[in-house]
């Protein structure tokens, strides 16, 4: 299976009608986003998606999302293990000391993360999910601060999800943020919703020690370097997506 291919939710009524798919408009909700950017970037998507699965990169105004520009970035998918970025607001490039533009999302995650970030991004483009992360980054002197990230499916070429829009947002302003370029990024916590499809299918792409261990419901545990995440299928309630 390749990427999801960008269609109206009503034609899947076999995916959605299948064991542990519901569909929604709105899964993820403002009481589990710790961040203001994370709400009004996601209102915004899910407004433009319609019963889509996802809305098509030229659908995307700036000016309709302008006051939250400078935290937000378009990823192109080049390979299952390569997103680049086409677009980096000015204030994530203070942030993290560098044009980002051009360069490859993955680089800097902490070695026993990658390939959690790897899987969160196929299972984005191969099912349609949306992903909701909270990590930590470091600078050379190891301050370091957190940060909320909101990652959702674009289509751009032949109805298929090859772009990601996304914001990365400081849970916190310390005084030094923009002057000391982070380095390095740790996974703190994971959570994936499907907001139309069943995401019950397969992402060949993904490496066969993949970090999912049991299902468990609708969510399934992911183990992974010591530390447990909640992947959720087709729903994302009050008190859900917790690391346990």
């Amino acid at each position: 299976m390749t990427e999801a291919e960008c269609v109206d939710s009503k034609h899947q009524s076999t995916l959605i009608n299948a064991p542990g798919a519901r569909l929604g408009r709105a899964l993820l909700q403002s009481d589990t986003m710790k961040h203001k950017t994370s709400e009004k970037l996601y209102q915004y998507w899910n407004h433009v998606r319609g019963e889509r699965s996802a809305p098509n990169r030229f659908e995307i105004e700036p000016s309709k999302i302008a006051g939250i520009l400078p935290t937000t970035f378009i990823l192109e998918r080049q390979s299952a293990e390569v997103y680049r970025f086409r677009l980096a607001g000015t204030r994530m490039c203070e942030i993290f000391g560098k044009e980002l533009r051009g360069t490859d999302f993955l680089e800097g995650w902490a070695t026993d993360d990658r390939p959690l970030m790897t899987r969160n991004l196929s299972i984005l483009t191969n099912q349609a999910a949306t992903a909701l992360i909270r990590f930590q980054a470091t600078a050379r002197d190891e301050q370091a601060i957190e940060f909320e990230l909101l990652l959702l499916p674009l289509c751009h070429t032949k109805k298929k999800i090859d772009r990601i829009l996304g914001c990365c947002s400081p849970l916190d302003s310390p005084g030094w943020l923009g002057d000391k370029p982070l380095l390095s990024k740790r996974l703190m916590a994971n959570e994936l919703v499907w907001p139309s499809l069943n995401p019950q299918t397969s992402t060949p792409d993904m490496p066969v020690d993949s970090p999912v261990d049991a299902s468990n419901g609708n969510a399934r545990i992911v183990r992974f370097a010591q530390r447990q995440f909640v992947v959720h299928e087709g729903g994302l309630s009050r008190n859900s997506g917790k690391e346990i």
